[in-house]
């Protein structure tokens, strides 16, 4: 006999899952099919332009839009989650299917963890996106990035101007370029050495540069030319000529800058630097955001019968604005060391969780 109502019992809660899963994953794959359209498009409207005028080909765009998109994902997730709850949750109660669920002996408390369920398998989702696979799409956004300016700035090095070498204080310029070989033709590099007051020239006729990315030092190779050292103190002027010469332009930007969005979560859990540990916290922190949301949609769907819609909804957007507020605001403090490591970013999730405490003890909450 015990057995018996123990499988009943379990049955009822997968009947009761399974259709709270379903009136919520409707509008979830609906609302986030939506948001992804329109954040590509509006993507897709800044890549094609630079597309457009040769700045990038139109298969790094197409990449670009897509790694773009895939870093959104960890925001879109957990948004689309909360606002499919809240829709799904109002439906529920506008229908009175909620008011047949407590007569039925379905608690208040039955309908949290259904939901709970299934942000869990959200949750899981977005921090794997949030751990692994954006830092790996903003490696890829960099990587193509610069190979784009490189290939931009080679085709400009090939109209006569004059062309800063990133931010090494070479200046350049050629009169053409084979860009199938990676040579240019009849090519002038200038450089001014303050401390030793002195003025470095080459002029060749081919040069090899390698492609101008703004995290490495460049090698160029110069081919059948000159090279010169004017002295401006006016003691000694050098002037060598050469067959095959190869300089290094030392590229500042090489060892100033650090993208730790693209750094991995493993190297950043080590780091003591406040901005390495904000951008740590964040990742870890992403799949707890997504079911404390989606939790909070549950009271906050919560409409008496005459009541009106709107008004439901204007707090839950208040709510939602106020999280991601919370957030955003600890995390700034993190980097500016201004809250440390511990409790870090994770005080704002626990004053978050004692706010879904409260939502969920609130007597109008409570079936009657």
């Amino acid at each position: 006999m015990y057995n018996v109502r123990q499988c009943l019992q379990g049955s009822t809660s997968l009947i009761i899952d399974r259709y709270i899963s379903t009136e919520v994953i409707r509008p979830f794959c609906g609302g986030l099919g939506l948001l992804v359209l329109i954040f590509v498009g509006y993507t897709a409207t800044i890549q094609l332009n630079l597309a457009a005028q040769g700045q990038l080909g139109i298969g790094s765009a197409l990449k670009l839009i897509l790694l773009n998109t895939l870093v959104t994902l960890e925001v879109l997730m957990p948004s689309a989650l909360f606002f499919s709850v809240l829709a799904a949750i109002s439906r529920l109660y506008r229908d009175s299917e909620m008011n047949a669920f407590f007569a039925a002996g379905v608690s208040h408390h039955r309908i949290l963890e259904s939901v709970f369920k299934l942000s869990v398998l959200v949750a899981l989702i977005t921090g794997f996106i949030s751990i692994e696979g954006r830092p790996w799409a903003y490696r890829e956004v960099y990587r193509l990035e610069a190979e784009a300016l490189a290939e931009f700035d080679l085709k400009k090095m090939a109209t006569g101007e004059f062309v800063s070498l990133g931010s090494s204080d070479f200046i350049f310029i050629a009169e053409d370029i084979d860009l199938a070989k990676g040579l240019h033709k009849d090519v002038f590099l200038h450089k001014h050495h303050r401390k030793q007051k002195r003025t470095e020239i080459i002029v060749a006729e081919e040069a090899s540069l390698p492609a101008l990315n703004p995290g490495e030092s460049l090698t160029a190779e110069f081919l059948n030319g000159y090279h010169y050292f004017l002295d401006r103190r006016k003691s000694q002027d050098i002037t060598m000529r050469f067959k095959r010469l190869t300089i290094q332009l030392q590229n500042n930007e090489a060892h100033s800058t650090y993208r730790r969005k693209a750094e991995t979560t493993g190297a950043l859990g080590i780091s003591a630097e406040p901005k390495d540990i904000a951008e740590f916290q964040w990742r870890l922190s992403t799949p707890l955001a997504t079911i404390l949301l989606a939790m909070l949609a549950v009271p906050l769907g919560k409409s008496e019968p005459r009541e009106s819609r709107f008004r439901s909804f204007f707090i839950a957007i208040a709510v939602y604005v106020g999280v991601f507020s919370l957030t955003s605001v600890t995390r700034t403090f993190i980097e500016q060391g201004r809250i440390p490591p511990f409790p870090g970013l994770w005080l704002a999730y626990a004053g978050i969780a004692v706010v879904l405490l409260l939502l969920i003890r609130q007597p109008r909450l409570q079936p009657k």
